[in-house]
């Protein structure tokens, strides 16, 4: 099954509420994701531009879409982003197959380029 990173920050109302009542929300979620046929494969609380970090497995773009779709919803979100991930395998074959496509880059010249 494919993995997918989920980098969310909560609003400054969402980060109130959790201060007064703190609480473990990676377990609030997996229920919802399990329903869907996927399993948090890791979890990190954060600071910076994320407030948590979470990888999952999930059985496809739709699955994860849906439960990306479901957090935004939420309302106690200020950002929400759903990146698919690779293997280390799966990103060799695809520059592999990258190599055979044919794409041809605009040529820049260097009197254009000024």
């Amino acid at each position: 099954m494919p993995y997918f990173l989920h980098q969310v920050s909560y609003t400054p109302e969402a980060l109130a509420r959790l201060i007064a009542n703190p609480q473990d929300r990676v377990e609030a979620v997996r229920a919802p994701i399990e329903k869907l046929g996927g399993k948090i494969k890791d979890s990190y609380f954060a600071f910076g531009p994320s407030d948590v970090v979470l990888i999952t497995e999930m059985p496809d773009n739709v699955s994860a879409a849906a439960i990306a779709l479901a957090f935004a919803a939420g309302g106690a979100l200020r950002n929400c982003q759903t990146t698919p991930l690779m293997t280390t395998q799966e990103a060799m074959d695809a520059m592999r197959k990258a190599a055979t496509c044919g794409y041809k880059p605009v040529a820049v010249s260097a009197g254009a380029a000024r």
